[in-house]
Parts: structure tokens; C-alpha cells; sequence
């Protein structure tokens, strides 16, 4: 896989003119791409992903296709930067195109056409590489490079630094609307649907970073939740109800988390400490009383009638 047939179109419509980052985090080996644009849906064109190979951000006038072939020429054991030349040697849109890459080694790449919309310009460092055109001054792209290595915390956390400090120098010229995140696994499992450690967009908001960040607190809350399922399942009771106490406190907002909690508790014959929390549940919300009801004969909840009345007995 040396050169490609990039079919461009002469009046291109793909527009995501945008700032981006794209990263490898060298303590867990993830791979991401985050992005902000006044563009409905950008996350749809701009973030690419594949568990073990790499991560790549199109943009500007966007030639999709960037995406899926800059994936598979690294997964074929290219550098980004060569898999970023090779793409770009076969594109006569070049100029109006904004790329960046990096792969499974933490090699960065980018792009920045010369007749992209000004303000646009990149910044690339070992393992990551930030990108932004279109955007109210040259400001941007510099504010996010900054942020991201002084960020602490997970990938996504540094990812959403540089994000936040792009908007915060200027952002897009336009204003804001969409963003998104997309973040894989260092190793591919063969089974994508398990690869993906994160993929969240914010379609239309007035706020999508916000909104995109609050996703992402969500994201991490429903993990524990699954963690606790994971544990549950191997038998290792306590820690799993520890993680179900650690997500329904970090969502408080949110009935269902701690409804779990207290169905595991129930079903383990521990309904004292269950009958408190589905107290507080039902409260909120009396229809959780009804499926709650509904789960003995789905086998989710252990049939015992004496149970069943000491539960819906807190019903309000």
C-alpha cells in the first residue's frame, strides 16, 4: 500500500474547519483525537481511530478518506509522517486540506495547507500534535501545545486541557458548536466494539467543550459501574460494590446508579443496607418500585416475597 486514488470532489461540502489534537499517552499507550469546530457533527468526519495502530485528525476542507487510509498505511508499519507524505502525494486538494497523525510509536505528523483559512497552523512534539484553522488568531494552536504538556491525568483529561486552552486563546473565528473524542486501546484485540476505550461527541451545543467534559465524567462514572459488574461476575463482592458506591457518589444526580447498588445488595441478602438507598431512590422517582418488581422473574433478583415487601414498603 504505497499511493491512493483520493477522489476529490470540485466543490468540496466536507467542511470542518476546526481545531484538533491528536496524541499517544506514553503512560498507557492510548491513542486519541479530540476536536472543537463551529460545524455541526464534526466528530463524524474529522476523529479516526484504530486500537494499536494510531490516531488521525482531517480537517479544514476535509477529505474523509485521510482517516481510514492513513490508518491502514500505518497499521502496514508506516511511520505517520509517511503514511501523512504518501496520502498527501496522491491528493491535488493538498493546499486546502489540515492533517495530523500519530502512531502506535508516539511519532506525530501534520499538515497545514497553504491556502487553509487563516488563522491555521500546527504544533507538533513527541507524541502528539495539535492543529487549528480558521480560528480567531495564531493564538490557538501554540495555547494547546502549552496546555497539554503541562496537563496532569488520564488521556482524555489532557486532551480536553488543550481543547479548553484553544478556546480560551480565541478558538474558531466562527464561534462553537460541536465536539468530540475518541480514544483506543495501546493493543487490538481483534474485536473493535472492545478496542475503543472512549468515543463521545456533542453534536450541537452552545457549549460543547463543557458539555463534552461533563460526557466524559459521565463515560468514567458508568465504567466503574461496569467494573463492578466485571467483578461481581468473578466473585470478588466487595470490590464490586465498592465500585458501585464510587459511581453512583461521583453522579449523585443519577437514580439508576444507585438503584444497581441496592439491587446487588438485596440479591446478596444484605437488604438492610439496601432498604436506605432504595428509599432515597424511590423518592425521586417511585417507577424504579415497578421494575424493581419486575426483576425476580428475569432472574436479577433473587424471588423472596418477605423481600419484596420490606422493599416496596419504602415506596412513599
Amino acid at each position: 500500500m504505497n499511493t491512493f486514488d483520493v477522489q476529490i470532489s470540485p466543490h468540496p461540502s466536507r467542511l470542518a474547519h476546526t481545531f484538533s489534537i491528536v496524541a499517544r499517552d506514553p503512560a498507557s499507550g492510548e491513542m486519541g483525537v479530540a476536536v472543537q469546530s463551529h460545524w455541526f457533527s464534526v466528530g463524524a468526519l474529522v476523529t479516526w481511530a484504530q486500537a494499536g495502530v494510531g490516531a488521525v485528525a482531517t480537517q479544514a476542507l476535509v477529505e474523509v478518506s485521510y482517516g481510514p487510509l492513513g490508518l491502514a498505511l500505518m497499521q502496514a508499519g508506516k511511520p505517520a509522517a509517511e503514511a501523512l507524505a504518501a496520502l498527501l502525494a496522491a491528493d491535488e486538494g493538498r493546499d486546502i486540506r489540515q492533517v495530523a497523525m500519530v502512531d502506535a510509536r508516539g511519532q506525530a505528523a501534520a499538515h497545514t495547507g497553504a491556502r487553509c483559512i487563516a488563522d491555521a497552523g500546527h504544533e507538533t512534539d513527541a507524541g502528539f500534535s495539535v492543529q487549528a484553522n480558521m480560528m480567531l488568531c495564531p493564538d490557538v494552536w501554540p495555547a494547546m501545545a502549552r496546555a497539554y504538556r503541562e496537563a496532569e491525568g488520564d488521556l482524555a483529561a489532557r486532551m480536553l486541557a488543550a481543547l479548553k486552552a484553544g478556546q480560551a486563546a480565541g478558538g474558531d473565528v466562527r464561534g462553537k458548536q460541536s465536539a468530540a473524542i475518541l480514544i483506543v486501546k495501546p493493543v487490538s484485540t481483534g474485536r473493535p466494539w472492545e478496542d475503543t476505550a472512549m468515543e463521545l461527541r456533542v453534536e450541537d451545543h452552545p457549549e460543547p467543550i463543557h458539555e463534552l467534559e461533563r460526557l466524559v465524567h459521565l463515560h468514567r462514572t458508568y465504567r466503574r459501574m461496569n467494573r463492578g459488574d466485571e467483578l461481581l461476575g468473578a466473585g470478588q463482592t466487595e470490590k464490586a460494590l465498592r465500585e458501585y458506591r464510587a459511581a453512583a457518589q461521583m453522579a449523585p444526580q443519577i437514580e439508576e446508579l444507585p438503584f444497581w447498588h441496592a439491587v446487588t445488595l438485596a440479591d446478596l441478602g444484605r437488604v438492610d443496607e439496601a432498604l436506605p438507598i432504595l428509599r432515597d431512590v424511590f423518592a425521586r422517582n417511585p417507577d424504579w418500585a415497578t421494575l424493581l418488581t419486575r426483576l425476580p422473574p428475569a432472574g436479577l433478583l433473587r424471588d423472596d416475597a418477605e423481600m419484596m415487601d420490606l422493599i416496596l414498603a419504602q415506596v412513599p
